[in-house]
């Protein structure tokens, strides 16, 4: 099966506590092993659970971080390239 993920890490350093993050977090909701499974064999939905609680996390990771800077957080994260609906 072909992989189709385009998903890009925007800032490198971070792909270690991301996939840190995604194996807490699959751990948290049973699965074990988590790391050592063939992902494409889970059913969607059980591959879903961990993505949108990852999500969840890194909005409450920022939601916190964007209260307690002061709009630094803002100017920092302007070097992200924003991506646009392709038409």
């Amino acid at each position: 099966m072909a992989n189709n993920n385009n998903n890009q890490i925007l800032v490198p350093q971070s792909r270690q506590n991301l996939n840190q993050m995604k194996y807490e977090i699959a751990s948290e909701l049973g699965f074990q092993n988590y790391n050592q499974i063939d992902k494409g064999s889970l059913p969607s939905r059980a591959n879903g659970y961990v993505g949108g609680n990852i999500t969840k996390r890194l909005v409450s990771l920022g939601e916190a971080a964007l209260a307690n800077s002061g709009g630094q957080v803002i100017s920092a994260t302007q070097s992200v390239n924003l991506e646009t609906p392709q038409q």
